[in-house]
């Protein structure tokens, strides 16, 4: 369930794409760009300064790889806009893990005791307050980490280079080192999946192993993901993922090799100072069940007793009739 939750909001997103992106070549004429709507002012604000941006750049590269070039450079240009973003937010994440490692003795004390055999509602009210109260003292953020923030802001550069290709004989009928920037293309498509695969295996990098058994899950998800939308669309949009994707290796190595050891060693001093508190232990675990025990307990021999009584008085009743 944490995984699913942890990946809905990027899902969502990318369907969201899938059906704006799949409405706006499907319900407009190709050779009318529209007018009207939304998806007429995001050819305005977007598609036509993309679409200018592009031509522009074509006629300075010059060659049939000219708007190819515009989108890489696009591409790298709101990639280099949203890194401190996404680094902020990187930051945020490998606080989090760093600081969720701490307190994994005290999580599994409650992951196992929440698979105890019998364990009745009150009892696990019980362990969840205890978990919450672990992550609330040892200042854990459950939301905290990457968010979908930097994606959001992706989505309408997209539309607008989808747009901007599909309005526009001139780059429609535009290559990329021989590959059309219209028609879907295979290539591509291989190209920003491998980048993906790069880049997760660089992100797995001096992570602990449980953490790897968690994160494995997207090194199997995200080359999945860019490999069916980028053989979904045109060789704009693979182009412009596999050029995001190959600056994303870039950022992938600065969190790697200088953000995360940073962070860590921060964290290590922090904890110096502060020690993580200990809400959960063993000895509170057995207490908890071993009290609800006694209790079903004394309360079922306190039943046989009743019963017991009942049948006396009942005996005793019958003989002095």
């Amino acid at each position: 369930m944490k995984k699913i939750k942890r990946y809905a909001g990027v899902l969502a997103l990318l369907a969201v794409a899938t059906l704006v992106l799949s409405a706006c070549g499907a319900t407009t004429d190709p050779h009318v760009a529209p007018h009207s709507g939304i998806y007429g002012w995001v050819y305005q604000w977007l598609g036509r300064p993309l679409q200018n941006i592009m031509i522009q750049t074509a006629h300075m590269i010059g060659g049939d790889n000219g708007a190819g070039w515009g989108i890489v450079i696009i591409t790298v240009v709101v990639r280099v806009i949203l890194m401190p973003l996404m680094l902020v937010q990187q930051n945020k994440s490998v606080r989090q893990q760093e600081k969720m490692a701490r307190l994994q003795p005290q999580m599994k004390l409650i992951q196992n005791a929440m698979r105890h055999k019998g364990i009745t509602p009150d009892q696990q009210m019980t362990l969840s307050t205890w978990q919450r109260e672990l992550y609330s003292k040892n200042q854990v953020s459950l939301t905290g980490g990457m968010g979908c923030l930097p994606l959001i802001i992706q989505l309408p550069i997209m539309w607008g280079i989808y747009q901007a290709v599909f309005y526009s004989p001139q780059l429609a009928q535009s290559k990329f080192f021989g590959i059309s920037l219209s028609s879907k293309s295979v290539v591509l498509a291989i190209i920003a999946t491998v980048f993906t695969v790069i880049q997760g295996y660089i992100s797995l990098i001096g992570i602990p192993e449980e953490q790897k058994k968690t994160m494995q899950s997207m090194m199997i998800v995200n080359p999945i993901m860019t490999l069916f939308f980028s053989l979904s669309f045109s060789g704009a949009l693979a182009l412009y993922w596999a050029a995001g994707n190959l600056v994303m290796i870039v950022q992938q190595v600065i969190v790697t090799f200088v953000l995360t050891p940073s962070v860590k060693k921060h964290i290590a001093d922090e904890l110096k100072d502060k020690p993580v508190e200990i809400v959960v232990t063993k000895e509170k675990v057995d207490a908890l069940f071993n009290t609800a025990s006694g209790q079903s307990t004394a309360s079922s021999e306190a039943k046989k007793e009743l019963h017991q009584n009942l049948r006396n008085r009942n005996k005793g009743k019958q003989k002095r009739k």
